[in-house]
């Protein structure tokens, strides 16, 4: 890809890389930036004026925009693929377990598991109605839709050659293929590997990014409201952000035959006790230690 220019910016509490062929016109920077703010101002579970935190105060209806469905549909598909261990309602988990609005990183007590989709949740297209307060957190695929979303504002605009990175989640569009490197789990100055990204997303997942505590990190499993400490990395390929962001996650909570009877995808995995496995498709090597 020959580059005309880099977006770099900090938005959603991570940073982001624009890279395109051709210069971004300031409307189209604009006009990211709004799609992002009002993205955040749907679903941020760490902002008082979210429409999810009216969620967690009360309950309710809630309507999305048309983008809602997709990520709905997709949360569905993937409680049921791995049983209700991934689900959008795991917020009250890491909260109880100290990942809250306040990053207090102190546990209010023993784990304890999400609250069964079906007893207090309903999300049928775009619209959520809870019975009850709940507290949503879609951050294992809202942040590769958003990446979606920026990539569709950036096609409309009639870039065709770009690369958008949020901090790892990365949507390619073009013909030049990029070899993008995979951190080493307990090293970032280290990458265990390498993968050819092109006109596909790249998305990775790994216990080590938000810790905060012995065996506490964002990856955790709903039934039982505990981390995950089996795997400890993944990265996932797939023809969008979002599925590629979701199924990292999910990657740490099925097997990938479960998942691979419904989705397309090429994945690396990394397990605690050091042996790595991945897809026989994947276009990329992984280095001997």
């Amino acid at each position: 890809m020959v580059l005309g220019g880099s977006f770099v910016f900090e938005a959603i509490g991570t940073r982001w890389q624009i890279d395109t062929a051709a210069p971004l016109e300031p409307g189209v920077r604009a006009a990211i930036a709004g799609l992002i703010e009002d993205y955040d101002a749907l679903y941020s579970r760490f902002r008082s004026d979210s429409a999810v935190a009216a969620l967690a105060a009360g309950g309710g209806r809630l309507e999305l925009p048309a983008h809602g469905a997709a990520l709905g549909r997709l949360y569905r598909r993937l409680y049921r693929l791995t049983d209700g261990s991934m689900s959008p309602l795991v917020g009250s988990v890491l909260e109880h377990q100290g990942y809250d609005a306040h990053y207090s990183f102190t546990p209010k007590g023993p784990p304890a598991p999400a609250r069964s989709w079906d007893a207090v949740l309903d999300w049928e297209g775009p619209v959520v109605t809870a019975s009850g307060p709940v507290t949503l957190d879609v951050g294992a695929a809202g942040k590769g839709q958003l990446v979606d979303l920026v990539g569709g504002l950036l096609t409309d605009a009639g870039h065709t050659e770009f690369l958008v990175d949020a901090s790892g989640d990365m949507l390619h569009s073009g013909t030049t293929a990029l070899t993008v490197g995979l951190e080493h789990p307990y090293d970032p100055a280290r990458v265990i590997g390498t993968v050819q990204l092109r006109g596909r997303a790249l998305c990775a997942s790994a216990s080590n990014r938000r810790a905060w505590g012995d065996g506490l990190h964002h990856v955790v499993d709903a039934r039982t409201g505990t981390s995950v400490s089996t795997v400890v990395a993944t990265w996932v390929l797939a023809a969008d952000t979002m599925t590629a962001d979701a199924l990292a996650t999910a990657l740490f909570l099925a097997e990938p035959d479960v998942l691979a009877e419904e989705f397309a995808f090429d994945f690396v995995q990394v397990f605690s006790d050091g042996h790595a496995r991945f897809s026989p498709t994947l276009n990329g090597a992984l280095f001997v230690p």
